[in-house]
Order: C-alpha cells, then sequence, then structure tokens
C-alpha cells in the first residue's frame, strides 16, 4: 500500500501500520495480545525503521469481559508497542472482545497501564548527592524505627512513586474490610462518577437537534445493533 500511495502521489505522507496476529486455531477467532502479536510487531517496528517510516501500532485483546486476560493481552499489546517503538497507538483503551466491543470498564482499567508504562518511560536522573542517598534521615532513623515520618520522607512521598487511580495496593485484610471490591467493580464505579460528573459543552440547540437527526436517521438505515 505505501508503494501503490507512492506510485500514485510520489513524496505522499504515509505510515506503516501493523495488526497481524495469529487465530485460534481451535476455533478460527482471532487472537490479540498473543506472544506472535507481540513479535510480529516488534518485527514491523524493524521493518519501519528500515525505510523510515512512522509506525502505528494498538493496544488489543482476545478476551470478552475485562478480567485477568484482558489485562495481560492488553499489556502485551501495548509493551510490544512500545518495544516496537510506535509513533501513534490505535485502540489503545477500552478495546475488548477482539475489537467487537468498547468497554467502559476496560478503557478505565487501561488507562491505568497506560500511566505506568509513561511513568516507567521517565528518564532516570541518576543524582548521588547527600539529599538524594538521605544520609541525614539514615543517620536520623539508625538501626531502629521507620523513614515514614522523616522530613525527607515527607517532602518526597506524594512525588517520588507512581500514584495508582484505580489499583488497590492495601493488604488483604484492609482490602477486605473495605469491601473486597475486585478491579472490574472499582473501574464501573469509577465509569459511573465520571458520567454523573461530565457537564456537555455549550452548543446550539439547532446544532444538537440536527446532529441527533443524524444519529437516528443512521441507526433506522441499519447495521450493527446497539443499545445505546
Amino acid at each position: 500500500m505505501v508503494v501503490l500511495a507512492q506510485l500514485i502521489r510520489p513524496g505522499a505522507a504515509c505510515a506503516i501500520g501493523t495488526f497481524t496476529s495469529n487465530v485460534d486455531m481451535k476455533s478460527g477467532a482471532p487472537a490479540f495480545g498473543t506472544p506472535e502479536y507481540m513479535r510480529a510487531t516488534q518485527m514491523t517496528g524493524q521493518m519501519a525503521r528500515f525505510y523510515g517510516l512512522p509506525l502505528r501500532a494498538s493496544g488489543c485483546c482476545a478476551a470478552n469481559v475485562p478480567d485477568g486476560q484482558a489485562i495481560w493481552e492488553t499489556m502485551n499489546s501495548l509493551w510490544s508497542a512500545v518495544q516496537a517503538g510506535a509513533h501513534m497507538v490505535y485502540h489503545a483503551a477500552g478495546w475488548l472482545e477482539g475489537g467487537l466491543i468498547a468497554s467502559p470498564e476496560k478503557f478505565i482499567m487501561d488507562c491505568e497501564i497506560l500511566q505506568q508504562i509513561e511513568r516507567y518511560m521517565d528518564p532516570v536522573i541518576c543524582a548521588a548527592g547527600a539529599d538524594e542517598i538521605a544520609t541525614d534521615a539514615v543517620a536520623e532513623v539508625g538501626d531502629q524505627g521507620h523513614f515514614f515520618g522523616t522530613r525527607h520522607t515527607q517532602e518526597r512521598y506524594t512525588t517520588a512513586f507512581y500514584e495508582p487511580f484505580l489499583s488497590d495496593w492495601r493488604n488483604f485484610e484492609a482490602w477486605e474490610e473495605a469491601g473486597g471490591i475486585w478491579t472490574a467493580q472499582r473501574a464501573h464505579q469509577i465509569f459511573h462518577d465520571i458520567i454523573a460528573q461530565f457537564e456537555p459543552p455549550p452548543m446550539e440547540d439547532a446544532i444538537r437537534d440536527e446532529l441527533a437527526d443524524f444519529v437516528a436517521r443512521r441507526k433506522a438505515e441499519g447495521g450493527a445493533p446497539t443499545d445505546f
């Protein structure tokens, strides 16, 4: 396709898009986020660098519900995109059921993954001064006590580590006492909280009515069924 584009319009801006994966040999259904998918993405990244073209990758999975499978397959997809040097990622959040649906809960869960990857990719600053090593705090605490209450910790605890908005890092007893809410349930609540706080942008009534009429007309024309 890149060659055809150049034949028609030499110098046309192009990008390489990778979406190669294997299928489930038991059912024939497409499989995403697999080791083969990761390798194909990384190989395409090598081709993109060889030809000097930007790379497009995806964050996809074959899972049908926002569960553990959905997360590890999406993690595989997103990390392969990072390792391949992708310049843009389609479907970075929300992909479910092999791309047939977009899940609000999965979108929230994927945003947590994306933020953690972004944090991981921050440049490492190798400072080794007395303040960074916290020599005063070490001397203050000595061989007893802990560092949570020291000035050094209090000045840095809000920024030193990634702070999750969805993950629950409490131990089992504290998590259970708080209701024992699983990840997808927490994501479901966050999704509803966001929707409840949403304020529609200002829009003229005539434009809003025109858009509503367009949506109603396209639904009446048929296509994939929708609950909305």
